[in-house]
């Protein structure tokens, strides 16, 4: 095929990327949510009617939670497809910055269209540009720079041979993959090109599984056989590989339990035997213990966070051991790397270490563990319920759902308690970004029809980002919002409370107002086309979400929870230290106390990087 076609840059953007297929036989970008504005309605919006079904468009309400649920959608399909958003020069833009970085840290594959700027220059300076006094090449969307995998900047039509294959090369690399960037200037994309129809011709990304390297394999088989107690962490890299069969067998040939990570968690089901629960800041008792007596720590799929590792004080004794597709991630805390794809890497691992078992794990510990948070969601609450007995309540209701959520005291609570099924977990804490929970619920759906998605929200962050609730109607995506309303930051007011400090500013009794709220979320969610309700307590909660499975538009169901400081859970024999910085000087014995405190844990940290 030798000729070629005029077409303008934005209709071969979209005509391109709807080409470009998995190895299923689908569209890796399944689609593209779109506000339009004066940087892209023109040139961008022009190409996407023009395209129609061959690569949908969708209307968010917000740029940021347009993205966001593009971002869960490609968490739940594994990073296997992924969705575009377009958005117009400036604000809108912007908009998505917040976006990329939480794609960047989750290492999810997102492609951001942002409209800029004039290449010509003529109509200098247009509506929204951002000027700099001393740089004529800078333009807002350079604010994306630091936040995505690849950038580039469209300043004339055939920048796009070389940079859309570039982009896809990246989102679909297992090392780097991650967000996406094309700033495209918005006279670039109305210019017409000939384009060689060689360029639209269908083409497989397919999902590389780099194998190890003989050194390296054979120096991890001898440092796990060297172990007398080894512990395996599960990070999100075992999902995205399709490692799940793989971790279990290994452990359990091996008898090595497994603790998880946020991202990790429900690669395994909390049923299966080797599984010990959550690791470090929010772990369970049985996870943490074993990890602290533990004299290597197989680390697979994880970036290490500092949840994980308690801030670096969880096991600075023992060996460390990456097993990642990334450098960066594979060597943290100065660890040996077995460089490769996990399912790859751990059956490799296997045949290595094949008759070999450990004492390492102690069924025992783990059946306490679970005992204790089965008696713990069944109590009954004599007051406001706690965060902990909702989860009860839900996971009694829809025990095979998939939890979600991203910021505030529920995660933790969520990877402490909820006991999942495989795949039954979805959490963005990367970031830990307030606003993702709504719209994350909705790309979810859309990544998982056959799943009901439990989206836990607090009321604090639903006042950040609630809008696409209306999307989620109009597109007929159900899913079923759990909003604990608990006045305020509960969250960061303990947090404010266990680090020293007077409540303050979090919980709306403690603000500088004139009068309390009296937010009705019932209403609001109504408002929206919602299905809204307030359950009057836990087993109300249960009928409610029971009911929500028959509906196909979203169901908001509020419940009022305990805002008091402190644990509030009655897990005292869980979790790990977490380096928040207290002051160290300060009037009340409280402040003195946490510094105290604090001090002796950060005499424990191991600093190796």
């Amino acid at each position: 095929m030798s000729g070629t076609i005029r077409l303008t840059a934005a209709q071969a953007m979209v005509r391109w990327l709807s080409v470009q297929m998995t190895e299923e036989g689908e569209r890796f970008i399944d689609g593209v949510w779109a506000i339009f504005g004066h940087g892209n309605v023109a040139g961008i919006g022009e190409a996407l009617h023009g395209i129609g079904d061959a690569l949908p468009t969708w209307r968010g309400q917000n740029e940021q939670t347009m993205a966001h649920a593009a971002i869960a959608y490609a968490k739940g399909k594994a990073r296997r497809r992924a969705q575009a958003v377009t958005a117009s020069i400036g604000p809108g833009s912007t908009n998505m910055v917040t976006a990329a970085a939480l794609a960047h840290v989750n290492r999810l594959p997102v492609l951001f269209i942002a409209g800029d700027v004039f290449a010509n220059r003529r109509p200098d300076p247009v509506l929204q540009q951002v000027e700099s006094f001393g740089d004529g090449t800078v333009s807002a969307n350079d604010c994306f720079r630091p936040v995505v995998r690849y950038f580039d900047r469209i300043t004339r039509p055939e920048h796009l041979l070389t940079a859309l294959p570039r982009a896809l090369r990246v989102m679909t690399d297992p090392a780097e993959c991650g967000p996406v960037c094309l700033a495209f200037c918005q006279d670039v994309q109305a210019e017409a090109y000939d384009w060689p129809e060689a360029f639209f011709m269908p083409r497989t990304w397919r999902i590389r599984r780099p194998a190890p390297d003989a050194a390296e394999l054979a120096e991890a088989a001898a440092m796990i056989r060297a172990a007398k107690a080894p512990v395996l962490i599960c990070g999100g890299g075992v999902i995205y590989s399709g490692a799940e069969d793989a971790l279990g067998d290994f452990a359990s040939r091996l008898n090595i339990p497994v603790i998880e990570t946020q991202a990790g968690k429900s690669a395994l089901p909390q049923s299966h035997p080797m599984n010990f629960g959550a690791a470090g800041v929010d772990g369970s008792a049985a996870a943490n213990a074993a990890v602290q007596e533990a004299d290597l720590v197989i680390a697979v799929g994880t970036r290490l966070q500092d949840f994980t590792t308690g801030s670096r004080t969880l096991f600075p004794k023992a060996r460390i051991l990456g097993v990642n597709v990334q450098t960066h991630d594979a060597g943290k805390h100065g660890a040996a790397t077995l460089l490769a794809d996990a399912r790859v890497a751990l059956e490799a691992l296997a045949a290595e270490l094949k008759g070999l078992r450990f004492d390492a794990a102690d069924p025992q510990a783990r059946a306490d563990w679970l005992a204790v948070v089965d008696a713990h969601c069944a109590t009954t609450p004599a007051g406001l319920p706690t965060d902990a007995q909702v989860i009860g309540a839900v996971q009694a209701a829809a025990p095979d759902g998939i939890a979600m959520c991203a910021a505030g005291t529920m995660p933790g609570a969520l990877k402490l308690l909820w006991q999942a099924s495989r795949h039954g977990y979805h959490m963005e804490y990367g970031y830990s970004c307030m606003g993702y929970e709504v719209a994350g619920a909705m790309g979810l759906k859309l990544a998982r029809p056959e799943r009901d998605i439990l989206c836990f929200v607090g009321d604090g962050s639903y006042m950040m980002a609630n809008s696409e609730l209306a999307t989620a109607v109009m597109r007929r995506i159900p899913f079923t919002v759990i909003l604990t309303d608990n006045r305020g930051y509960g969250c960061i007011n303990r947090l404010q409370a266990h680090s020293g400090g007077a409540a303050f500013n979090n919980l709306y009794l403690d603000c500088r107002i004139e009068a309390q709220p009296q937010i009705d979320y019932v209403a609001h969610a109504a408002s929206m086309g919602a299905h809204a309700v307030k359950a009057g307590d836990l087993a109300d909660l249960q009928d409610q979400i029971r009911a929500a499975r028959g509906r196909d538009i979203p169901t908001v169901i509020v419940i009022e929870t305990t805002a008091r400081p402190g644990p509030g859970d009655g897990l005292e024999a869980a979790g790990h230290f977490w380096d928040v910085a207290v002051p160290e000087v300060g009037e009340t014995d409280t402040l003195k106390q946490a510094y105290a405190r604090y001090i002796q844990h950060v005499a424990q940290q191991a600093l190796i990087n």
